[in-house]
């Protein structure tokens, strides 16, 4: 990957890191959240659940409005919309003002993924594409890394308010450089000429995995005919559930149940984090060279077997419940979250090898993080359920890690086809 290329991973990195960043304020401040606003559990769960409400709500919507307005307009007006609304949690009085912050807060994010998306089929080759969506998606990681060590002692010193004005602000900041550096490759005055070409000679190429499948636009409605929307849709929800229980409900499983402090418990979850992001970015590079060494081509969908084997890997969340020693714990979530870190971002890469057009992009990566969004809403809901039924959060990471085997089971049966409408026998014949 060129270096001038790179700084497009730079933008999609630190979007991403900003984003989980938001998020994640909530669970490293829920302990004096709950002693203010008299929460418990189930009350908690609830609150962590809310953004993504109207997170998923507002998705495919999203994704068309990014299709036809294009990458620069709509990743300005959505980190806007959530940064503000990080800001204003600061200044909120009751816990219905609470909730209306976070559903606002979530109707922005609705931006990222499908941003994310759209800006590496636009900007990167295919065969580069593993590697940067991995960069891309390892910033929800970094994210939570930074935000658990330096938050956590914002709280400490000076309350929970605090931490939310400092996360709001630092989106801002992103936006003032998007604004000021990013376009299409088309339009970028940084871009050499040789890359360029490159760039809009390669981005639909070997996608659609034969030369005689349609490779012209073909609509959401159209794509949701086959199977293999549903499929990829089906595994990002297996992955993510895990995904927010990790975030919003780790900072408390430590602090009740290993009876770790707020400062100490933003230092020990920022490892596990930390961890992700590197692995995360290094499974994506060997998706790329695996496809490169096989040469089967991205639009075979190979790299499903890779999706796979990052479930399994984060299926190790079940040995959470039979472990006491803080030492093996820590390992346990590190594996864990490279390993349903390297699922979405390889379940993204996937999504872009199998279909053939950069314009239904957004759309489809909409469609596929609303599948994996709702069982994210789900997640810190059962989660408190589950605590305040057995007042215990082993039954919590049982079903993570069950969820995990089934969706490796999903990818491998349900992704066999790519993504062009109704299934016909030229797609049938790329199936492997």
């Amino acid at each position: 990957m060129s270096y001038r290329r790179g700084w497009i991973a730079v933008f999609l990195f630190s979007l991403s890191m900003i984003n989980y960043m938001d998020r994640i304020a909530l669970s490293i401040a829920a302990k004096p959240i709950a002693s203010e606003f008299k929460l418990g559990a189930v009350g908690m769960g609830y609150l962590f659940s809310s953004f993504i409400w109207s997170y998923a709500l507002f998705l495919i919507p999203m994704g068309v409005l990014i299709d036809r307005f294009g990458t620069k307009r709509m990743a300005g007006v959505g980190i806007f919309v959530w940064s503000a609304a990080t800001a204003l949690t600061a200044a909120v009085g009751s816990f219905g003002s609470l909730m209306l912050a976070r559903l606002v807060m979530g109707a922005g994010e609705s931006a990222s993924n499908p941003i994310g998306a759209k800006v590496i089929r636009q900007w990167i080759p295919a065969n580069e594409r593993g590697v940067v969506t991995s960069i891309f998606n390892s910033g929800s990681y970094a994210g939570p890394a930074v935000c658990s060590v330096i938050l956590g002692a914002l709280i400490a010193l000076w309350g929970w308010r605090v931490s939310f004005v400092i996360a709001g602000g630092i989106g801002f900041v992103w936006l003032v450089a998007w604004l000021v550096f990013f376009n299409s490759p088309e339009k970028a005055r940084w871009l050499s000429a040789q890359e360029r070409d490159r760039i809009v000679r390669e981005r639909d190429a070997s996608t659609a995995g034969d030369s005689n499948v349609v490779a012209g636009s073909s609509g959401l409605l159209s794509l949701m005919r086959g199977r293999t929307l549903w499929g990829l849709a089906i595994t990002q929800g297996c992955n993510v559930y895990t995904q927010y229980l990790f975030l919003t409900w780790l900072p408390s499983y430590l602090q009740a149940s290993r009876h770790l402090s707020i400062a100490n418990t933003g230092l020990f979850s920022a490892v596990p984090y930390a961890a992700a992001v590197v692995l995360c970015i290094f499974a994506g590079r060997l998706s790329d060279q695996y496809l490169k060494k096989t040469g089967v081509g991205v639009g075979t969908g190979r790299r499903r077997n890779a999706v796979a084997l990052a479930m399994l890997t984060g299926a190790a969340i079940l040995a959470v419940p039979f472990t006491t020693n803080l030492g093996v714990l820590l390992v346990i979530f590190s594996i864990t979250l490279t390993g349903i870190a390297s699922t979405t971002s390889l379940n993204f890469a996937l999504l872009n090898d199998l279909l053939p057009h950069s314009r239904d992009v957004a759309k489809a990566m909409a469609f596929v993080v609303v599948g994996g969004n709702i069982f994210g809403m789900i997640a810190p809901i059962a989660t408190g359920y589950v605590i305040a039924a057995t007042g215990s959060y082993d039954w919590a990471f049982g079903i993570a890690g069950l969820l995990l085997v089934a969706g490796a089971v999903t990818v491998l049966t349900m992704t066999r086809r790519p993504l062009s409408g109704t299934p016909n026998l030229t797609q049938q014949r790329v199936a492997v």
